[in-house]
C-alpha cells in the first residue's frame, strides 16, 4: 500500500471542479482513496475522516489545495497524481473562454439581456453574490448550500420587493424557458407548470409527465426549506403568482415534503384561491385535510403528474397501483419468490434521490410497517452515521454526511456500489430498492455503472442458497443523454425489476416480502 500527500500553496480551485477531479482519479486501477479539496478546517477534518494525516495537512491554509492518494502500488499512487496535475494545468480552449467572464457587471455589459443568474459559490460568499444579482435585477437559482436561514429569508423578501424570485438556496434542480439547470431531465414543453421545494420531486414529476406525452412551461426550484415555518413558503407563492400569470400555464403542480402548519395553513388558503387548477403533492400530508380546503391532493409523485395530465386531456383520473396488468405483476412477484431463503424478510433502499428515498418511506410504512432511515419519518427509526440496515431501512445515499468534499451519488456509484454489497451480505435481507435518476449532471451511465456490484450481490445470495430481488425505477426521459431504455435494458439484463416510477417500485417490494412471508407460513 502507497500514500502520498502534495500540498499546493495558493492555488485556489473551485469545489465541483475538484470534485470531477476526485471523481476521476478514483476510476484509476490500483486506487483506493483519494481526497482533493482547498486547505479549510473542515475539508481538512474530512480528510483526516477517511484516513489521511499528517504535518501537511495540519499547516494548510483555506487557500492551499490538498491533493491525497492511496493506492496499492507507488505507480498507481503517481499516476493519479499526474492526471490531478494534468486537470488542474490544462489550459481551456477558446471556445470554452468565449462565454467566462471575471465579473457579473462584464457579463451584464455583455449579455444585458439576462435576467437569471445561477450561484455556484461556498456558503460563506453565497447570500452576498445573490444579493448583489437581485439588485442588478436578476432573478436567482441559487446551487449553493451552507446559507443560513437568516440570510435565505433575507434574500427571498429582498427579491420579493424588487419583483423577483430566488430559487434555493441548494436549489439542485429547475427547468426555466426550456433551459435545464443544474440536474434536471430533457423534457418537452407544454401546458403545466411545476414548483417544488425537492429536486429528485421535481424531476420525477417531469419525467412521469413525458411518460404520458406531455410536458412543461416552467419547473421552478425553490429550495428544501422554503416552505418551513421559518420561510413560511415565499418563493412557492412568488412562483405559483408567476405560472397564475402565464397564459401557456394551464395546469399547476407543487411538490414537497409537508410544510409546516403555518405555512400548510397558508399555502392551502392560497392554492384554493387560484384561478387554475392545482395539483399539490405534500408527501405524507393528510390528503383527507387538504382535499376538505377544496385542494386537489395526490399522495405521491406519479400521481400528482397523472392527475395533472388527467386535467389537461380533460378525463377523470382513477387511481392505480400499478402500471402492468394484474397478471404480470402476479407473475413477477411468484419469480422473484420462489428461491428466497425463509430468513429474507427485510427491503433496504438504497436511493441517490432524498425525496424518492422520502416517498418510498411513506409508502413502504404503510404496507410492511416501520421503516428505519438517516432521514426516517419519525424520529424514533432515525439511525446513526455511517447507517447500517436495521429490518427495513431506507438510506439517502445523497445525505451530507455522504457528500462533505465528495461528489452526489447521482453523479458518483462508489458509495452505493459498496452499500449493495454490503447489504446483500445480509441474510435477512430479501428485496434491494433503488433510483436512478438521468438528466443533465447525472452520471454518464449510472446502470451501467451499478451492474456489476448488483450481479455480485444477487450471485452471492445465490451461492448461499436464497435469492435477491432487486427492484428499481428509472427516472429519466427518452430525450435524457443516458436514454431512458437504454438505462432500462442494463438493468434489466442483470436481473433487475424495473418499475414505471418509484412509487411503483415501492409497492412492488412491498408485495414481494408480503408474499414470500406467507409463502414462508404455510
Amino acid at each position: 500500500m502507497s500514500t502520498k500527500i502534495v500540498v499546493k500553496h495558493n492555488h485556489y480551485r473551485d469545489s465541483v471542479f475538484l470534485m470531477v477531479i476526485d471523481q476521476q482519479a478514483r476510476t484509476l486501477r490500483g486506487v483506493h482513496e483519494t481526497a482533493v479539496m482547498m486547505g479549510t478546517d473542515n475539508n481538512k477534518d474530512i480528510i483526516r475522516e477517511v484516513g489521511f494525516s499528517g504535518a501537511d495537512i495540519d499547516s494548510a491554509s483555506p487557500n492551499d489545495l490538498i491533493l491525497c492518494v492511496r493506492g496499492q502500488s507507488d505507480s498507481a499512487v503517481e499516476a493519479a497524481l499526474a492526471q490531478m496535475e494534468e486537470m488542474l494545468t490544462r489550459k481551456p480552449t477558446p471556445r470554452e473562454l468565449e462565454d467566462e467572464y471575471k465579473t457579473l457587471d462584464a457579463a451584464l455589459r455583455e449579455r444585458p439581456s439576462c435576467n437569471l443568474a445561477l450561484i455556484s459559490v461556498p456558503g460563506q460568499f453565497a447570500a452576498r453574490e445573490a444579493r448583489k444579482a437581485l439588485h442588478r435585477g436578476l432573478n436567482v437559482l441559487l446551487f449553493s448550500d451552507n446559507v443560513t436561514l437568516d440570510e435565505e429569508v433575507e434574500l427571498k423578501r429582498l427579491a420579493l420587493s424588487l419583483d423577483r424570485i430566488v430559487m434555493g438556496p441548494d436549489c439542485g434542480t429547475a427547468i426555466i424557458n426550456q433551459v435545464p439547470l443544474a440536474f434536471a431531465n430533457a423534457v418537452p414543453p407544454g401546458p403545466i407548470g411545476i414548483v417544488a421545494a425537492s429536486g429528485t420531486g421535481l424531476q420525477e414529476v417531469v419525467c412521469q409527465l413525458a411518460g404520458e406525452g406531455l410536458g412543461i412551461t416552467q419547473a421552478v426550484g425553490v429550495g428544501g426549506r422554503d416552505l418551513s415555518d421559518g420561510v413560511g413558503g415565499i418563493s412557492t407563492i412568488k412562483a405559483l403568482e408567476v405560472l397564475e400569470e402565464d397564459a401557456a400555464t394551464r395546469v399547476i403542480v407543487v411538490v414537497s415534503k409537508p410544510p409546516g402548519p403555518a405555512t400548510m395553513e397558508r399555502m392551502l388558503q392560497r392554492i384554493s384561491e387560484s384561478d387554475k387548477e392545482v395539483i399539490v403533492c405534500f408527501l405524507g400530508a393528510d390528503i383527507g385535510v387538504m382535499s376538505r380546503r377544496g385542494v386537489a391532493a395526490a399522495g405521491s409523485l406519479e400521481e400528482a403528474a397523472r392527475m395533472a395530465a388527467c386535467t389537461v386531456k380533460g378525463v377523470s383520473y382513477t387511481p392505480r397501483d400499478f402500471t402492468f396488468p394484474k397478471e404480470k405483476i402476479e407473475s413477477i412477484v411468484a419469480r422473484e419468490t420462489r428461491h428466497m431463503a425463509g430468513s429474507q424478510r427485510f427491503v433496504r433502499g438504497l436511493y441517490s434521490g432524498g425525496t424518492l428515498c422520502y416517498e418510498a418511506m411513506i409508502i413502504l410504512s404503510g404496507l410492511v410497517g416501520d421503516v428505519y432511515s438517516n432521514i426516517p419519518l419519525k424520529d424514533k427509526l432515525w439511525i446513526p452515521n455511517p447507517p447500517t440496515g436495521v429490518k427495513h431501512t431506507c438510506i439517502d445515499l445523497g445525505d451530507d454526511y455522504f457528500t462533505k468534499g465528495k461528489p452526489h451519488p447521482m453523479i458518483a456509484p462508489e458509495t452505493r456500489n459498496r452499500y449493495i454489497r454490503e447489504q446483500a451480505a445480509d441474510e435477512e435481507v430479501g428485496v434491494l430498492l433503488l433510483d436512478v435518476v438521468l438528466g443533465y449532471g447525472s452520471h454518464r451511465d449510472m446502470a451501467g455503472a451499478l451492474s456489476e456490484s448488483i450481479r455480485a450481490a444477487k450471485s452471492s445470495v445465490e451461492t448461499r442458497g436464497g435469492y435477491l430481488s432487486v427492484i428499481a425505477s428509472v427516472c429519466g426521459t427518452a430525450e435524457d443523454p443516458q436514454g431512458l431504455d437504454s438505462q432500462v435494458e442494463k438493468l434489466e439484463s442483470c436481473g433487475v425489476v424495473v418499475m414505471p416510477s418509484n412509487a411503483q417500485a415501492a409497492r412492488l417490494a412491498a408485495m414481494v416480502l408480503k408474499a414470500h412471508s406467507v409463502r414462508g407460513a404455510r
